[in-house]
Formats: C-alpha cells, sequence, structure tokens
C-alpha cells in the first residue's frame, strides 16, 4: 500500500482509539481543579485515569489505575484558551504527537501529582527544556504495527504485557506512554525505576544502578517509582476530617445543607445520599 493510504489508514486507527471505551465516565476521585492548580510545581508529573479505548487497554497491560501522563511546565508556552487559561502542560497524545494543554483538560479526570524528590532546580530546569524541544514533534502513523497490535489486546502473561507497549515501530506508541517524560528525566540522570546490580563487596553489598530503556516506562512507574513523592492536593491545601460533613447527618443539621455549607468544607464533602428535596 502507498504511504498516503497507510497514513490515512493510521489516523482512522487513531481516531477509534482515542474514542471514549464508554459513556457516562465518572471518576471515582475528580479532582478538585482550585487545589490541583495551587498544588502543582514545575517538573511535577501529572498521571491521569483515561477514559478512551486505548486508555482501557494501557491501564489492562500495566494492570494500573494510570493510562497518561503530562509534565507540568507552568504558563511558559504563551498560548491560552478562548476563555484565558493558560496552557501549562506538555503531553504525547496519541495522533497529534507532542502538544500543550490546559489543566482544565483534566478536570474531569482522576489524577495523580508525582513529584520528582531534591530535583535540583538548574536541572528541573534542563529537564523542562528537554520536553519542550520536542513540542510538535509529530508520529509517522503511516506505520501501522503499533496501532494494530493495540486494537486487538489478546491476554498476556504479566510479564509480557511492558513490552507489548514498546515493541514495534515505535512511533505510536511513543504517544501514548511515558516515554518522552522518562527520556527528559533520564537526561539529567534523575532515577524513575532503574534497573539494580547487586555487588558483593569486602564491607557491604553495594547498588549500582543501571538506566532501563525509555520505551519502557508506563504512567504507573512514576506511581511506584521510590523517587517521586505522591502530592494530594487536599491535604495540601490544609485537611480537617472534623469539618467533613457526611450525607447520613445532614438530617440533623437542619435547615443547613450541603448547599450552604462552609466554604472550607465544600472541597471535602463526603455525601453518602441525594440532595434531599
Amino acid at each position: 500500500m502507498s504511504g498516503p493510504v497507510l497514513e490515512l489508514m493510521g489516523r482512522l486507527m487513531a481516531s477509534y482509539l482515542e474514542a471514549p471505551a464508554k459513556s457516562g465516565y465518572e471518576p471515582f476521585t475528580p479532582s478538585e481543579p482550585t487545589a490541583l492548580a495551587s498544588t502543582l510545581q514545575v517538573g511535577d508529573i501529572l498521571l491521569v485515569e483515561g477514559n478512551s479505548r486505548v486508555a482501557a487497554i494501557i491501564k489492562y497491560l500495566t494492570q494500573s489505575t494510570w493510562s497518561h501522563a503530562a509534565l507540568y511546565c507552568g504558563d511558559i508556552f504563551g498560548k491560552r484558551t478562548e476563555e484565558g487559561e493558560p496552557h501549562v502542560l506538555l503531553e504525547a497524545e496519541l495522533g497529534q504527537g507532542v502538544i500543550t494543554a490546559p489543566l482544565s483538560k483534566y478536570r474531569s479526570f482522576h489524577t495523580r501529582i508525582c513529584r520528582p524528590y531534591g530535583l535540583a532546580d538548574d536541572d528541573r530546569g534542563k529537564v523542562i527544556a528537554f520536553a519542550v524541544e520536542r513540542l510538535g514533534l509529530e508520529y509517522d502513523l503511516k506505520n501501522i504495527t503499533d496501532l494494530l497490535r493495540l486494537l486487538v489486546p489478546l491476554p498476556l502473561p504479566a510479564r509480557l504485557r511492558r513490552r507489548a507497549l514498546a515493541i514495534g515501530s515505535g512511533s505510536p506508541t511513543r504517544a501514548i506512554c511515558s516515554t518522552l517524560i522518562a527520556q527528559a528525566f533520564e537526561s539529567v540522570r534523575y532515577p524513575i525505576l532503574p534497573r539494580i546490580e547487586l555487588v558483593p563487596s569486602r564491607r557491604k553489598r553495594r547498588e549500582i544502578l543501571h538506566i532501563r530503556h525509555h520505551s519502557l516506562y508506563t504512567p504507573r512507574d512514576f506511581d511506584i517509582s521510590p523517587f517521586f513523592q505522591i502530592i494530594k492536593p487536599t491535604i495540601v491545601a490544609g485537611f480537617d476530617y472534623k469539618i467533613m460533613l457526611w450525607g447520613d447527618r445532614l438530617k440533623h443539621l437542619g435547615p443547613r445543607t450541603r448547599h450552604d455549607a462552609p466554604e472550607e468544607a465544600r472541597p471535602m464533602l463526603a455525601a453518602a445520599q441525594p440532595d434531599p428535596a
């Protein structure tokens, strides 16, 4: 088949994979936009629980909640939405390549912040620069090997699932896994999940770290990495369990319902029953 035909087939398959896997998706624990925005710092990684067909495949292959990762760069792109919101995320998307996005893109999704611990300011700048230099990079969809593989997510042994996201041409694969972010951190030799070699010595056992190939990294790896902190906006903002309003206790509050609860309690409202009529 000719190049244009393969390109068209690739785009059609990418469009199919990016479509929602199911309608009416509601995250179990959606993000609180204000707290999320005020908590993120440059260099943080935002993990996302997606709802597309390809997200479902990635979550199966990695046995994880997370299907996507974006790098928080701050307001450095000079790009805004029609509402004036700045683009602050840099990410690689299937069928689109490396793009920027506003934080509101993931307002209705379950997210998690992973923060590189102790990353020096100059290395943080290098990580961001590495990723920004690849902004606009497009992926060759004429090679459809990877997309065909993702359309048929056959049951795989656990030891093969990670490599299932890395074999093939690698072009579309890089748009759906965490390769770009892994490469950015590797550029300053910041560890994610390095391979550890144990070397015996006279005094004590030594550990020598070896960098894994970036194509083998997935969003889950930033979550389980011992070198990234898990930052929870609700706690950072000042969590007080005593001001939470539980649905089964609203009937004891008289006219005071969840709608006129104290402002500081609203983000932490834990309603166990529908609003009273």
